[in-house]
């Protein structure tokens, strides 16, 4: 593609954001998006109809401005790719409102971030339970033993989505965050570090279809969820309310002829209402058992897990330095230890210990009771 045609449709993006059918009608109009700002300002009000006002943003003073937008992202390491290019993602192109291009942030070209693998998208609430994140990382676990490979995608938010894609990482499967924010923007700011681990691991990308300088907002998560669910061939769906984000991302799969997969949850539950109401409407399938969820994606049965040491579970979760990996080995060692007896054996505040044994009881890998005795799960050791 032309690097005036790739301007033109990075302009014409900035104007039709919201409303990608018409932007892409008019390009057909034209026969390019480059001859849509060489035609003639009545005839493109005409052609615009009752969205003539948008014409005001489709000037030479526009592309100028993109211009400079192209340059300065380019220049921090961000890229452009427009609807049309080879690399953008044919499943999205597929939709019928697929962007008109996508701002990407990775250290791979776009050959090895789409179509390589099947995008599977998780998405759920931000008040995941521990219910949620069990079985979150369960099924992503087991797509990351299946023998076909597959693709994690998330929005980068709090709750199911940060599962997803720390579980997709650990599990050496590619993860692609999409982001309601301009491309130089992480929202939430606390998942900074989650973006750049997922920046550096090749096949990875965090990607959005907002220009630089675009802030979070409430709409903005619409947009992004259309694109989650046209990234990938189906949609998982962990835990939701009745009304919120993840049920939209299921429409649009829905809408898209996607398949959808549920878990589901206990009658009254605030947390799985949404997800118990697409199986009442049978628009989503019911997962059970995270070995079939692998096999109706036809990835193809998971392969059994090698067998590991719980030290090299540590080691490879966190590093042999960490901190979290010597908390780890020392409650493995003396079972029902006493946080204030781990704070005595380190050295280290009670914040510093408390901070250690909350992630690994949130990963799984370690139970603590009232009394603050800590402890490893039996079916780890």
């Amino acid at each position: 593609m032309d690097i005036e045609e790739n301007l033109c449709l990075c302009a014409l993006n900035r104007v039709f954001g919201y409303q990608p059918v018409l932007g892409h009608t008019l390009v057909r109009f034209a026969g390019s998006a480059a001859a849509v700002f060489r035609m003639d300002p009545d005839t493109l009000r005409e052609a615009l109809g009752v969205h003539r006002d948008l014409a005001a943003g489709l000037t030479l003073a526009a592309l100028e401005k993109t211009a400079a937008e192209l340059e300065w992202t380019t220049s921090q390491g961000f890229r452009f790719l427009p609807f049309g290019d080879p690399g953008y993602p044919s499943l999205l192109a597929e939709c019928p409102d697929p962007p008109l291009g996508l701002y990407l942030r990775t250290t791979s070209p776009p050959s090895e971030l789409f179509g390589r693998h099947p995008c599977i998208a998780f998405v759920g609430t931000r008040d995941l339970s521990p219910y949620g994140r069990e079985w979150c990382r369960k099924l992503v676990g087991a797509l990351g033993m299946a023998p076909t490979r597959s693709c994690i995608v998330s929005g980068l938010a709090f709750g199911a989505d940060a599962v997803a894609h720390r579980t997709a990482l650990e599990c050496g499967l590619t993860t692609i965050g999409v982001m309601a924010t301009g491309i130089e923007r992480v929202y939430p700011w606390q998942h900074t570090d989650l973006a750049d681990q997922i920046v550096r691991t090749p096949g990875c990308c965090v990607l959005t279809d907002y220009p630089p300088g675009t802030v979070p907002a409430a709409l903005n998560f619409i947009r992004r969820n259309r694109i989650i669910a046209g990234l990938c061939r189906a949609t998982v769906v962990i835990e939701s309310k009745t009304k919120g984000g993840s049920l939209i991302t299921a429409r649009y799969a829905w809408e898209y002829d996607r398949d959808i997969f549920v878990l589901p949850g206990r009658a009254g539950d605030i947390r799985s209402a949404g997800c118990n109401a697409l199986i009442r409407k049978h628009r989503a399938d019911i997962i059970t058992d995270p070995e079939d969820l692998a096999e109706r994606l036809s990835l193809g049965a998971p392969l059994p897990k090698r067998a590991e040491s719980f030290a090299d579970e540590l080691t490879r979760r966190y590093g042999a330095d960490s901190p979290l990996t010597r908390i780890g080995l020392l409650v493995r060692d003396r079972p029902d230890i006493l946080q204030e007896d781990l704070c005595r054996e380190t050295g280290w505040s009670w914040e510093e210990v408390s901070r250690c044994t909350g992630t690994l009881e949130m990963d799984g890998l370690l139970e603590k009771d009232v009394l603050q005795q800590c402890r490893i799960p039996a079916n780890i050791l």
